[in-house]
């Protein structure tokens, strides 16, 4: 069985859309979707630097709009389910039939904006801890006042809270912690940090008329496959200020029988994390059309 999943913030790098630009009707695709959402998606993707796609209000439609782009350079793919790491679950959603691209992007340009709102009133922001226990990590962590935001599985815990709680974890790391690493994000996403933009996104949501999903769709709440298009919108609004369980969705997957595994653009994050949690499952990350063929081939060993 195969799985198709899409990455989140802190997955693009400066560029990474270039090389998909150059596919057939793909640079006008991108032209509509920018001239609809108010953000030249083009110029982010192919020019602008670090910084500037660091931001959350550009990073989380450039997101979207790359992984619904090269799943469409896949041509006719029928997983049998499909999952997104935080922003990513914006972009499973239109995998799985629930949001039109048009209604995906607005959302989620609604979404970046009022996080990147929501993220200026106090400086914050996302650590990702390499190694450790959980049973051990995620107490330290609450004692310093730092949330838990993205248990990952694999060993990798993402805290989030304010930059002196960043600071202070730097130096007093749970027992068993290598390393800690600072993300490419501007705040402390799936915390209390981002309550003002659930209000946003909750006005949003109820002018959306999504469908049911079509194919088995797995939530970051709590790893479970949701089977209406009401809950997976409702869903989509919680997850902004509450914690990712990207390791429960990968148990629903073994409990499902995955056998491969592809990222959408940009692929990378999840298809790691997958090789160390998911061990015997092929893992493909597209991040540019030279592996296109490959995931094909992928595709039609592994599709239900």
């Amino acid at each position: 069985m195969l799985v198709l999943v899409a990455p989140g913030q802190g997955a693009q790098t400066p560029g990474f859309l270039t090389p998909w630009l150059d596919l057939p009707g793909a640079a006008d695709r991108v032209a509509a979707w920018s001239d609809a959402i108010g953000l030249d998606l083009a110029h982010y993707g192919t020019q602008a630097d670090a910084d500037a796609i660091r931001d959350t209000a550009v990073a989380q439609p450039l997101l979207v709009a790359a992984g619904l782009l090269s799943a469409a350079a896949l041509g006719e793919v029928a997983p049998g389910a499909v999952a997104g790491h935080s922003v990513g679950e914006i972009t499973a959603a239109v995998f799985a039939g629930v949001l039109d691209d048009a209604t995906a992007l607005q959302l989620v340009r609604t979404r970046g904006l009022a996080m990147a709102e929501a993220a200026a009133i106090t400086q914050t922001g996302m650590s990702a801890l390499l190694g450790g226990d959980p049973a051990t990590t995620v107490p330290h962590l609450e004692k310093l006042g730092l949330t838990p935001a993205n248990v990952n599985g694999a060993g990798q815990i993402v805290a989030a809270g304010t930059l002196a709680q960043l600071a202070a974890l730097e130096e007093d790391k749970p027992e068993g912690v290598r390393k800690v690493v600072a993300l490419k994000v501007a705040g402390a996403f799936h915390t209390l940090h981002m309550a003002p933009a659930v209000e946003t996104l909750q006005k949003a949501a109820a002018d959306l008329t999504p469908a049911d999903p079509r194919i088995t769709y797995v939530s970051n709440k709590d790893g479970r496959a949701v089977a209406t298009g009401g809950e997976v919108v409702s869903r989509l609004v919680g997850q902004v200020a509450n914690p990712v369980r990207w390791d429960l969705c990968m148990e629903t997957f073994k409990e499902l029988g995955v056998s491969a595994l592809i990222e959408v653009c940009p692929g990378g994050t999840l298809t790691g994390l997958a090789r160390r949690a998911l061990p015997g499952v092929k893992t493909l990350a597209l991040k540019t059309p030279d592996d296109l063929d490959a995931a094909r081939e992928l595709i039609a060993e592994h599709s239900a």
